[in-house]
């Protein structure tokens, strides 16, 4: 489905930003696709339209017609925002730094399965049973 927020492409696509729209929010859904300051890009478009406003001008307001506007919820919070801006700008940088983070949850995953497999944790475990047996007041069984 596209633009319910519910997957990759509606993090992904381009929209038009209404919330932070001078006219219809296209500089705006532009420079949250891109990561680029929205003063920059309505500086770009307005000199690009001193240069080339023939074909800027009918481009704007076509994007103002077929770009949709942004959902209110396509992301549950910045941190998700920041995230799809990165994949989008640098995919590449993105996919190597997710994989280094799964690297490390498999080394951590790893460790984990080790310790909890191992003698040393059986003796831990029956240490802390002791330990709670004798908070209890029941002492050491025998």
């Amino acid at each position: 489905m596209h633009g319910d927020g519910n997957g990759a492409d509606g993090q992904t696509r381009l929209y038009r930003n209404r919330e932070r729209a001078m006219f219809f929010g296209v500089c705006a859904g532009i420079a949250d696709y891109f990561g680029f300051r929205l003063c920059a890009v309505r500086w770009l478009v307005v000199i690009a339209c001193l240069f080339a406003g023939w074909i800027i001008v009918p481009t704007y307001i076509a994007l103002a017609f077929l770009l949709p506007r942004k959902p209110a919820a396509l992301y549950k919070d910045r941190e998700e925002e920041v995230f799809w801006r990165q994949v989008r700008t640098a995919p590449n940088a993105t996919f190597s730094h997710v994989r280094h983070k799964f690297r490390e949850m498999e080394s951590q995953l790893q460790r984990l399965e080790r310790y909890v497999t191992s003698q040393r944790f059986r003796l831990d475990r029956e240490f802390q049973d002791l330990e709670r047996d004798d908070h209890a007041g029941r002492g050491p069984a025998g």
